[in-house]
């Protein structure tokens, strides 16, 4: 991995999006620079399982980039359907990133915190040994080890705790709780950073502009919580813009009070100090950008 900061390519003009349909590939396509030409293809678009779909598409398009977004994310049910979650992301990757390889082009893919087992007390270095607890999370390792053996020029960005004003994620969801609840439980003992797709967006596109750029990056906005912090954070952010007629009183629980299906890092902070260096993006707390995820929110409303 290049350790300095990459010079910019002026030359890049077509950019190929997988998963366009989800939050951060919708976020990607709507924040694309004018001065790039992005071809969106969501699932029912090109079968990122199928190798020939893929070779289709890509001989079709003739992109200099693709970035995958695509991700099976259902993190419970991936226990119970663990050959989906492989499917989609584990060979998937292997399949987009083999391909890129065979035809020179450059390919972007996402990955997750998830990939590390939560026992660590500081940020998770991008060297730092992956361990995960889940389908979910062996199912991106795979993916990762795919698309590093696959030849290809790819970057690999892991994030987590990815949300959005649209779709559904756990913001959307606390504001329903907020709204018709007196009172929610939230744990209080996974620790990590929300991420907003736009900012996770703006992360790939700097990337993009970057040819040096490639091995495993790290990105989530800055600063640090736990699903309890989120919560409240959303509740007392959402009030102050008049989203929220009234906020629920948030009750913080244990992990081992609300049993989930798939275990989930305790810890999962990211270490970002390379990706605002490389990618020349000053750190944003989390809690700023969860104002301005409120008050796109907001506008949307509006419109």
């Amino acid at each position: 991995m290049q350790s300095v900061v990459a010079m910019r390519d002026k030359q890049l003009s077509k950019v190929m999006v997988t998963g366009a349909g989800g939050q951060l590939g919708s976020a990607l396509c709507s924040s694309a620079p004018s001065s790039i030409e992005v071809c969106a293809l969501t699932r029912s678009e090109c079968d990122i399982c199928d190798p020939a779909a893929v070779a289709a598409a890509l001989d079709k398009q003739r992109p200099e980039l693709l970035i995958n977004a695509a991700a099976y994310t259902a993190v419970d049910r991936a226990e119970e359907e663990s050959a989906a979650a492989f499917a989609a992301n584990a060979e998937a990757p292997g399949i987009l990133s083999r391909a890129c390889a065979q035809r020179g082009i450059r390919f972007f893919h996402v990955s997750t915190d998830f990939v590390f087992d939560g026992l660590s007390s500081s940020p998770y270095a991008v060297d730092a040994q992956t361990s995960p607890l889940g389908v979910y999370g062996h199912s991106k390792q795979a993916g990762e080890q795919a698309t590093l053996e696959s030849g290809a020029d790819a970057l690999i960005l892991r994030t987590g705790w990815v949300y959005s004003h649209d779709g559904q994620n756990f913001m959307r969801t606390m504001l329903r709780l907020h709204e018709s609840h007196d009172e929610i439980s939230v744990v209080s003992d996974q620790v990590g950073t929300p991420t907003d797709a736009l900012s996770l967006a703006g992360a790939l596109w700097a990337a993009a502009h970057r040819r040096g750029l490639s091995g495993i990056y790290h990105w989530s906005d800055a600063g640090v919580c736990s699903w309890y912090d989120f919560a409240v954070a959303i509740g007392e952010e959402a009030k102050a813009q008049g989203l929220l007629s009234k906020v629920a009183v948030v009750k913080p629980i244990r992990t081992q009070d609300y049993p989930t299906p798939a275990q989930r890092p305790a810890y999962s902070v990211l270490d970002k100090t390379r990706s605002w260096l490389d990618l020349e993006i000053p750190p944003t707390h989390w809690r700023s950008q969860l104002r301005a995820v409120l008050t796109r929110l907001k506008e949307a409303d509006h419109a």
